[in-house]
């Protein structure tokens, strides 16, 4: 179920942005969206180029400690990341947010587990598990490669732990080969990542016993529930639909993993 919260709407100016690997950039916005966001939650950010009207999802990787500046961490796949790309320190953008429901923090033994570019949103998570409880985590991440971008963000808040898909760091495969040879546990376990990753995160939960938040990725149109473009199949019946189906933009994108069928 979607929260109460305050949307805003802001002209950001972006105070930096790098590239921190192929095709993959980090940005920092100056933007008033910070103000109430949490892990997990995403903002839509609108191209300057007026032929593209629907705005960009992008998850929330950090939040700055004066809740006014937000760090996004995006992959360039289309002609908005790729415009996005090109842009630099002063120049402004059209941001909605915070959006949709972030993880909801409990102080447990905690397993986070992302993939690729489900691992930006991890950051600020890890950050605020440590502020609020400062309980063991243990962190599990997926690349491509060796190009191990966001690494050293997230060593800052848990032990760490990575795959490969070509076995060039880490433990070949994936994030599932990584628990597996290094015996990772925890009482709790936060994930966002590609849906076969989330699968299996889902599948070891139940085996295990203990609870899974889960953050779906999936193509957005409007971001705030209207087009319905963007629908799951759930266990509970939508308010909005009186289906079984959810909004993932604003009834998630992180849910209870018991609670969505994927």
């Amino acid at each position: 179920m979607s929260e109460n919260r305050k949307i805003e709407i802001d002209n950001a100016v972006i105070i930096s942005q790098e590239k921190i690997a192929a095709g993959i950039y980090s940005m920092w916005l100056d933007t008033t969206t910070a103000k109430s966001a949490k892990a997990g939650q995403f903002i839509s950010i609108y191209t300057n180029e007026g032929s593209r009207i629907l705005p960009r999802p992008i998850s929330i990787c950090e939040i700055g400690e004066d809740r006014k500046s937000l760090r996004v961490v995006y992959r360039v796949v289309g002609k908005g990341t790729a415009e996005f790309s090109q842009m630099n320190k002063g120049e402004s953008l059209k941001v909605i947010g915070p959006l949709g429901n972030g993880y909801t923090l409990k102080d447990k033994t905690a397993i986070l587990a992302a993939g690729g570019i489900g691992i930006p949103p991890i950051v600020e998570l890890a950050k605020e598990l440590k502020d609020k409880f400062d309980c063991k985590i243990n962190i599990v991440v997926g690349y491509r490669d060796n190009e191990l971008f966001l690494m050293d963000e997230l060593k800052k808040y848990g032990e760490v732990y990575f795959s490969t898909e070509d076995g060039s760091a880490g433990t070949k495969g994936n994030i599932m080969n990584a628990i597996e040879e290094n015996n990772i546990e925890g009482d709790i376990i936060y994930s966002c990542g590609p849906m076969p990753m989330l699968r299996a995160v889902k599948k070891f939960a139940q085996d295990k016993g203990i609870e899974a938040q889960i953050s779906l990725e999936e193509r957005m149109a409007c971001g705030i529930g209207a087009c319905l473009g963007c629908v799951c199949k759930t266990k509970n019946t939508d308010a909005h639909t009186y289906v079984n189906n959810t909004r993932i933009c604003t009834d998630g994108p992180v849910f209870n993993a018991d609670d969505v069928e994927i």
